[in-house]
């Protein structure tokens, strides 16, 4: 595959189970996938799943992992039968693989709720094989380097997708309104992507308003390093946009495009 067919590589916010009840933000992701080049396979990296040593999920298609509690039965009735991708594994196990670094199969472990949920919206027909691999580490600088490993695969027309969310505390949610720290780190997130302050984003707990607040714990924010990671080997860090923002139940859901 030329270079000018070379896939982008996404971070977006996933959203929990409810999210197929907003005509908002399904149409928003529904446009953003219209105006991609169709996907060879799709690499998902969640925030729902850290496993080390980093782990392949099935490659056949197997029950979806329904990671949340207490909502509607309905919910847990959402079928997303993609086809397995045992090509793509076989490659990220290559470009992966090597002394120090073991890659391991989890063969039966399905798509979680960050991996499916966003799929649904964006690829409907659940034709194009997905792979999901685990987070080894929630280093943002390591997971970098796991993007900059996997970065090959967008020429051969791979989608690289870090599924988290840009704010993400639950228990400092309040009933109504946006918070003021949910708000504050996603107007610093959006200036650091667009001036390419890798540096602050790299040690975003402790140089943005708020990092604490808006990510108690870091897992809905790793998943930007990977795709970063994978921009950074081709020189594209400063080819991102955010396609999708806003707020949703008062946490950011801001989605970002590079390349």
């Amino acid at each position: 595959m030329s270079v000018a067919m070379r896939m982008p590589a996404l971070y977006l916010s996933h959203g929990a189970p409810p999210l197929a009840d907003d005509a908002l933000w399904t149409g928003q992701l529904a446009e953003w996938s219209a105006d991609l080049p169709r996907p060879r396979a799709i690499l998902m990296v969640s925030a729902h799943w850290e496993e080390a040593p980093l782990a392949l999920g099935a490659t056949e298609t197997v029950p979806l992992v329904y990671d949340f509690w207490g909502f509607p039965e309905h919910y847990y009735q959402v079928r997303y039968e993609a086809p397995g991708a045992p090509e793509l594994a076989d490659s990220v196990r290559k470009l992966l693989r090597g002394p120090g670094t073991p890659v391991q199969d989890i063969p039966d472990r399905g798509l979680d709720h960050g991996a499916y949920v966003p799929l649904v919206e964006m690829y409907p027909g659940a034709d194009i094989p997905v792979l999901q691999i685990s987070m080894p580490t929630l280093d943002p600088q390591k997971l970098m380097d796991i993007g900059r490993k996997l970065a090959p695969l967008r020429d051969e027309g791979v989608l690289i997708v870090g599924s988290g969310f840009f704010t993400h505390n639950l228990a400092a949610l309040r009933q109504g309104g946006i918070p003021a720290w949910s708000s504050e780190f996603d107007d610093w997130g959006h200036r650091a992507l667009e001036s390419g302050d890798v540096d602050a984003l790299l040690d975003f707990t402790h140089k943005s308003p708020a990092g604490q607040l808006a990510h108690p714990r870091t897992e809905h924010f790793a998943p930007l390093f990977v795709a970063m990671g994978a921009a950074d080997a081709g020189g594209e860090l400063d080819a991102q946009r955010s396609v999708i923002d806003g707020f949703w139940m008062g946490l950011a859901k801001r989605s970002v495009q590079f390349g």
